[in-house]
């Protein structure tokens, strides 16, 4: 008996603890605070070597709706599982990709249509848990965040509507006026965005809030003239260069008054129009689009009307005065962006445009082709803003999220070269 203690303390003296440990795993996600454009990296340490492990991630939406996503992993020789380098061999997505876990969420409830981001640009939590055998071993968290720390907000209620987004820090800063598209409203995630990374951001509600009108017709362009010379007297902006940045119907708009406005120094237009669309959302059709009090033509290359009429309807895009970035995406639901895109370039080159043009098309993207959030990519059938109609946005979820994170790190650099700011990426 003597015996058998003294080698039990000699055994315990040199290191090594009978009867063994039980693998103590953990789950690190880290940092665990980013902005919702960036990446974070999950890391399993302390599993067996080359055992089956699960990582769940869930979340609540903005609308109150829980989405979750699960993938399978085989940890290395180590014990580690690492999902920016290594691909899950099951569950919600199949390729390496860092943030899998969450653009590959689906909803958990059979009645959400798509992903409703927090109210008030509130951010959102992220739990992930680490499970083995179906049983939950560990748990880490992620918070996503869409403003960023020192980013101040001044709200317009006059004439113009909308929320001003400053950057953090003294001195001027490039302007850029962000226009949404056919849903209305304020497009404040987007300007909220751009304000995380140095632009003074203005997003502007040109219908369907107070004060303005509720249909996408008859909108008179002189107010985003009167937006953009508002921007020019702000002390944070100043004689800084603007650009002016739009989506769906809001990136036929930057195209439009990029070719109108001079003091627009750089156009971004994701899935937009090369010509003028007719009003949204009720019938009768007319113009949504109006100048020194006159209708402006529309048409649609979708539809066999008048080829004169859509001829009259094209954007002049070669009267922009700076550079212009284009995104596309080839499985659009919506309408035919590709097209559209490569038709805008077209002209252009047809018009020895003397300034840059990038043009970036996505092949399994739908209409939220490159839009600046890693977020829960899946929709079904989306009930359109004023009126009774569904849209199908297009693109399989690994196709957009894919295009997010091609497109996010490029229109940044973008919009650094042609306006001089400098990203916080």
């Amino acid at each position: 008996m003597k015996l058998r203690l003294i080698i039990a303390v000699l055994v315990s003296g040199c290191g090594v603890v009978w009867p063994p440990a039980a693998h103590a795993q953990t789950i690190e996600v880290t940092p665990g605070r980013i902005m919702t454009d960036e990446t974070a990296t999950i890391r399993v340490k302390g599993a067996q070597a080359n055992s089956h492990l699960t990582i769940r991630a869930e979340l609540v939406d903005g609308g109150g709706h829980p989405w979750a996503a699960e993938a399978g992993f085989v940890a290395d020789a180590l014990g580690v599982v690492d999902a920016s380098t290594q691909a899950p061999v099951k569950g919600s997505y199949r390729t390496v990709s860092a943030m899998g876990l969450i653009w590959s969420m689906r909803p958990e409830a059979k009645d959400v249509h798509i992903y409703e981001p927090p109210h008030e640009l509130a951010s959102q939590t992220i739990r992930f848990h680490l499970l083995q055998d179906g049983k939950e071993t560990a748990s880490a968290q992620l918070e996503q965040i869409i403003l960023r720390d020192g980013v101040q907000q001044v709200h317009v209620d006059g004439e113009l509507r909308g929320v001003l987004f400053l950057p953090a820090g003294e001195g001027k800063h490039p302007g850029v006026l962000v226009v949404g598209g056919s849903e209305g409203g304020t497009p404040t995630r987007r300007a909220a965005w751009l304000a995380g990374h140095g632009y003074a951001a203005f997003a502007l509600c040109y219908f369907r809030c107070e004060g303005r009108p509720q249909e996408l017709r008859d909108i008179a362009l002189e107010y985003f003239g009167e937006a953009l010379t508002w921007m020019r007297h702000r002390p944070e902006i100043g004689d800084a260069p603007l650009a002016v940045m739009g989506v769906s119907r809001g990136g036929e708009l930057a195209l439009q008054l990029g070719s109108m406005y001079p003091w627009i120094k750089a156009v971004v237009a994701y899935v937009p129009a090369n010509v003028r669309y007719p009003s949204c959302c009720q019938m009768p059709l007319g113009a949504s689009w109006t100048w020194k009090g006159q209708a402006l033509a529309w048409g649609s290359p979708r539809e066999k009307g008048d080829a004169a009429e859509t001829m009259r309807a094209g954007i002049q895009v070669e009267h922009m005065q700076g550079p212009v970035l284009l995104i596309g995406g080839e499985d659009d639901g919506v309408w035919p962006s590709v097209k559209m895109v490569d038709a805008v370039a077209a002209r252009l080159r047809e018009n020895h445009f003397a300034h840059e043009v990038v043009v970036l098309k996505y092949g399994h993207a739908g209409h939220r082709a490159g839009m600046p959030e890693i977020i829960p990519a899946w929709h079904n059938g989306v009930p359109r803003p004023g009126s009774f109609q569904v849209t199908d946005y297009g693109g399989t979820p690994e196709g957009n999220a894919e295009s997010s994170l091609d497109a996010i790190p490029k229109v940044l650099e973008f919009l650094e070269r042609s306006l001089g700011a400098t990203s916080s990426r």
